[in-house]
């Protein structure tokens, strides 16, 4: 079969040499051949220059970053304060053992907010002040020159609040069996 198309081919040379693409289109061709950016072999890069405005600028700006950071530094470590432990072992658990007791006898007193808010509103005063004089005394503990002392005056704070919280519940329990009492007395008459 392939001899029979070349020998076809060749009967008919003359028929398929006889299409030729116009010269415009080679002339369009051509022009865009020419138009055509030629492909860079090699970009050379500028060397960038900085005006010194611009270097004292970004050199300023990183001064007060830096600036601020420190400083923030510096509060968030003083903030931290000392730790309890490092003074004394022992007042530092008895510090542990009362704070969580306060906060425990706390959340008890919480639950008389619901009950009767004005009672919860006066026993929240007196805790709010003892609690006022433990923070002035935690904040002082750091510049104390007799830290164990400070400590010492903090423990016997968190008792004192321990005491009062106490003496709270204790007052609530005996307002609730006083009603018990009452609305026992109502229901007999």
């Amino acid at each position: 079969m392939s001899k029979r198309l070349e020998d076809f081919m060749k009967a008919n040379k003359d028929e398929f040499n006889d299409l030729e693409p116009r010269m415009e289109l080679w002339d369009s061709i051509e022009q865009k051949l020419n138009l055509a950016p030629e492909p860079e072999k090699t970009k050379k890069r500028e060397a960038k220059t900085f005006s010194l405005g611009f270097v004292l600028r970004v050199a300023a700006s990183v001064i007060v970053v830096m600036g601020v950071c420190f400083v923030l530094y510096l509060r968030k470590s003083r903030n931290q304060g000392i730790e309890l432990a490092d003074i004394n072992p022992a007042y530092a658990k008895q510090q542990m053992h009362y704070a969580s007791l306060v906060q425990t006898k706390r959340n008890e007193l919480k639950t008389v907010a619901k009950i009767d808010p004005q009672l919860y509103h006066e026993f929240s005063k007196e805790i709010a002040k003892m609690d006022s004089a433990y923070t002035r005394l935690k904040g002082d503990l750091a510049t104390s020159p007799n830290q164990e002392r400070t400590l010492r005056a903090m423990i016997r704070n968190l008792q004192i609040q321990t005491e009062v919280l106490n003496q709270q519940l204790n007052v609530i329990e005996q307002f609730k069996e006083l009603k018990k009492e009452q609305k026992n007395e109502i229901k007999n008459i």
